[in-house]
């Protein structure tokens, strides 16, 4: 791809989190069309190196490599062939080509695979290794192409990223339910958090908000450490992605105070934490501590608590959470009067047991771990503390 020669992206987003990613695209000033399950956007190889490097919370970078009619399979495969397939591909490397088929002619996925594989040696000159696609793979394997054909229209993509981007590389330890990077930014960018005040997180699990939050507010890339796929390309420019990252190193923030409080009442949860700040590098900006709801300290704010409390669906599912809920409100009105409360919510039960008026329509509304849930928030009130 030539330096100046505009392509066309898709930054994959989880369901909810689209509008998001486009916000994200524009202070990026790359900007995009948000649509279900993403955002459309274009330019040329440095918008998409910057895409992969700073997007919190896209899942993937699609290249759109062409669009066509195609209701039968030879013609799918020839005009697969034209496509330019030798900028990304070299000949023979391992790929996994991922199919879906709907309101098609062409079908059958595995019929399609076999000709957009024919395609590429028909180009190239020599057959792909392929392998088997996964499309939740979250460890960078072969080269992914993604083939969908809905109503005869066939969109062919090459993912850009590799390894999943919520894949930031410091999240080794895990708690029982973990919250994955990309919803945790999500959660972060729409709460309102001005990155400077307090932000609370009393059900930190294995730190994932936590550390979300410090990266965000040191301005730190999320990619600046993992490699991505379109580092092996044939046309891979490595001066502009080596000064992109330059770029975005001198942009960080040193960490001269402490911004995150978390905490949890399970010690392995908290022993988990601290180990993946560490590999994160932002141990010195989060206090992190072992204890109960009841055990709440708030620092001087207001501020924000942002947090994913256990809503009973994957964690103790016959365990009735109201009492906790009831008791982490009366908490939140003794020592966090003022603050702006960010929660994910499977129940609007659970949030009436706070005792807290929560805004009437949510900001977001997403699925965490298979469960449907809502970004739900509300304003602990002022001078109406209870014991």
């Amino acid at each position: 791809m030539g330096q100046d020669e505009t392509r066309s992206y898709f930054a994959v987003s989880a369901p909810g989190l689209e509008p998001i990613t486009a916000a994200e695209l524009g202070a990026l000033a790359i900007g995009g069309a948000a649509s279900p399950g993403g955002v459309s956007f274009s330019g040329g190889r440095a918008e998409l190196y910057r895409a992969n490097l700073h997007l919190r919370t896209a899942s993937r970078v699609l290249v759109r490599l062409g669009s066509f009619h195609a209701a039968a399979f030879a013609e799918l495969r020839k005009k697969a062939g034209r496509l330019e397939w030798e900028r990304y591909l070299r000949p023979g490397q391992p790929i996994a080509i991922h199919a879906t088929c709907h309101k098609s002619k062409l079908y059958h996925s595995g019929g399609v695979v076999e000709r957009v594989a024919g395609a590429i040696t028909d180009r190239l000159g020599q057959p792909p290794l392929l392998e088997k696609a996964n499309e939740e793979a979250e460890a960078a394997g072969p080269q992914r192409v993604v083939v969908r054909l809905v109503s005869d229209q066939c969109t062919i993509s090459l993912d850009s990223s590799g390894g999943l981007l919520h894949e930031r590389g410091y999240r080794l330890a895990t708690g029982k339910a973990p919250l994955r990077e990309t919803l945790a930014a999500g959660m972060l960018l729409a709460s309102g958090w001005d990155r400077q005040a307090p932000l609370l997180d009393p059900f930190c699990g294995a730190g994932t908000i936590a550390i979300e939050a410090t990266l965000l507010a040191l301005n730190v890339a999320p990619g600046r450490a993992r490699r991505f796929a379109f580092m092996d390309w044939p046309d891979a420019d490595e001066r502009l992605w080596e000064r992109l990252v330059r770029e975005a190193a001198a942009a960080e923030l040193a960490p001269g105070k402490v911004l995150v409080w978390a905490s949890d009442r399970d010690a392995g949860a908290v022993e988990a934490a601290r180990a993946n700040a560490a590999r994160a590098g932002v141990s010195a900006a989060i206090d992190l501590s072992q204890r109960a709801i009841s055990d709440l300290t708030a620092q001087p704010g207001p501020g924000w608590i942002v947090t994913n409390p256990p809503y009973g669906l994957r964690l103790a599912e016959s365990r009735d959470l109201r009492n906790l809920y009831a008791r982490f409100g009366q908490v939140l009105r003794q020592r966090c009067p003022g603050w702006r409360l960010v929660l994910l919510s499977s129940d609007p039960r659970l949030e009436h047991a706070t005792g807290l008026v929560f805004d009437a329509s949510p900001r977001l509304a997403l699925v965490n771990g298979g469960v449907p849930v809502r970004l739900a928030q509300a304003r602990v009130p002022v001078g109406l503390s209870q014991e």
